[in-house]
């Protein structure tokens, strides 16, 4: 992984305060870097709880609930690590499957990684990890989610170019994330009030 000076100079996206998700990233982020990949690290705040963010988030059978570029997928067996699945894409994108390993799915600890197998995409050696940690917004239960990747840089691409497309699906997944996780938060809330 490359390291967080680094990263503090542009190459990852700090939102909130550093100190706390530097840390996050240091314990839960770990990427093994070849020599033509490149790695960087999102992060959201999103005003719902930890819980609720996470039973989102860890669903390896059904990405589409978040992920607006998922048209369907299928998971052979189980939901457990090392468990495959085949994604397809919506259309549109320059990519129609995915075929993804599941690496890591902590209940505990809530970090979730991916590993892409193949598919008919630019993405190759994709990985990444996202982690929800709880924390309190505007004195409300809320999520920080981290989400890191690593990848190959495409013949003909600089690491920039790549970091920037990568980025801008991940930030696609995490606003989604955000506006499916608050729509459910409100939702149970208003739920509650009108029991009372």
């Amino acid at each position: 992984m490359e390291d967080l000076n680094s990263w503090r100079e542009g190459r990852g996206l700090w939102m909130g305060n550093p100190s706390s998700e530097a840390e996050l990233v240091c314990r839960y982020h770990r990427h093994e870097l070849q020599g033509n990949q490149c790695s960087s690290f999102l992060v959201k705040h999103i005003r719902a709880p930890v819980h609720l963010v996470w039973s989102i988030v860890r669903t390896f059978d059904q990405p589409q609930k978040y992920k607006p570029f998922v048209h369907s997928c299928s998971v052979r067996g189980g939901v457990t690590v090392g468990s495959i699945r085949n994604v397809n894409v919506k259309s549109g994108l320059p990519a129609t499957a995915s075929t993804e390993r599941l690496e890591i799915l902590d209940d505990n600890e809530h970090v979730f990684s991916i590993k892409i197998l193949g598919g008919d995409h630019r993405l190759q050696n994709y990985s990444s990890i996202i982690t929800v940690h709880p924390e309190i917004i505007d004195g409300r239960p809320g999520t920080l989610v981290i989400e890191s990747y690593v990848v190959d840089v495409p013949e003909g691409n600089t690491r920039e170019e790549t970091r920037f497309f990568v980025e801008a699906l991940v930030k696609c997944n995490l606003k989604s994330l955000s506006d499916v996780s608050e729509r459910l938060a409100s939702q149970h809330h208003t739920e509650l009030l009108e029991r009372t």
